[in-house]
Order: C-alpha cells, then structure tokens, then sequence
C-alpha cells in the first residue's frame, strides 16, 4: 500500500487524531507515534505545565523541536493542534508522508472543548476557540493532501474515510 510512507494526522484538538492514529496504525500495520507526548518526554512536564510555565511562545518552540527532530518511516504521527504554527515542522513531517486533514466544524469543536486549559492548547491571551479555530483551519488546508469532514462520523466513520481517501 504506502510502503514506509508516514501518515500525518492534522486538524483542531478534540478532532480524534490520537484515537483514529491508534486504529488506522493498527489496521495498516503501521507504528504510531502521538507528538503531544513526545513532547511531554523531551521537555519532563505535560503540555499544560510547559504553557504555564514558558507561555505560547516557548511552547510553540519545544513543538517545533521535537517535530524537527522526529524520524520515522512507516508511522501514523497524531499531531498536536499547533503544529501547524510551525512551517519547518511541517515541512520536515510532510517529506515522504501523506498529511491528512481531520477536519472537525466549529460547532462541534465548541461542544467537545471543555477544558482547554487541562487539554494544553495553545490559546494566546485574549484568543477566542472561534479566533483560533479560523487561523489554523487555514493552516491545516494549506498543508493538507488530504480533507476528511468529519461531521456526523463515528470514530469508526473517520478511520475507514481515511482508509478509502489513502488507496484513492
């Protein structure tokens, strides 16, 4: 099928990159690699902590490091949100992978995201979910190959999408 290509799995938080990435390794035969916890090994402290602690920017810092610094092959990646912020990461990941959008509508991001602080996502101070959620979908487009609109899927739902959208 994709022989050592990565699949990199993009899109808002809450959109299920880390729970599809999961299955879709499974059922591809693929490794799995979630960047959010990457992160929290690299720098010894969860994401939250790291925000709270170096603020949007720092964290954004030690996202991009530890993507520039991830080489995998034959791996399902579940990017954090913000990892578009970043166009080295991005472009770094994007080499030999297909880069999947897993797009999630505004509304229903609003209905998932409880407790965006607990979560550790990245908000500026002052930025609204809507604020964030029109700046990165622009991002996730611009780096995507591929787009599935999640609305009305199950888990289930998104996984097979994939699956069909990568032997197209």
């Amino acid at each position: 099928m994709m022989m050592n290509k990565n699949i990199v799995l993009i899109g808002m938080p809450t959109s299920g990159k880390s729970t599809v990435g999961v299955i879709l390794a499974k059922i591809l035969g693929m490794d799995f690699v979630d960047t959010d916890i990457v992160i929290q090994k690299r720098e010894g402290l969860r994401l939250k902590q790291i925000i709270d602690e170096r603020g949007v920017d720092g964290f954004l810092k030690a996202e991009e490091q530890a993507l520039l610094n991830l080489n995998v092959r034959n791996t399902v990646i579940a990017t954090g949100g913000s990892a578009v912020y970043s166009k080295a990461a991005m472009t770094h990941l994007g080499e030999g992978s297909v880069i999947v959008y897993l797009q999630v509508e505004r509304e229903e991001l609003s209905r998932r995201l409880k407790d965006v602080k607990e979560r550790g996502v990245v908000l500026r101070p002052g930025e609204s979910i809507e604020e964030m959620y029109s700046a990165r979908t622009k991002l996730y487009r611009e780096f995507a190959d591929i787009t599935i609109a999640e609305a009305g899927y199950s888990i289930e739902d998104t996984v097979q999408a994939v699956r069909i959208a990568l032997e197209g």
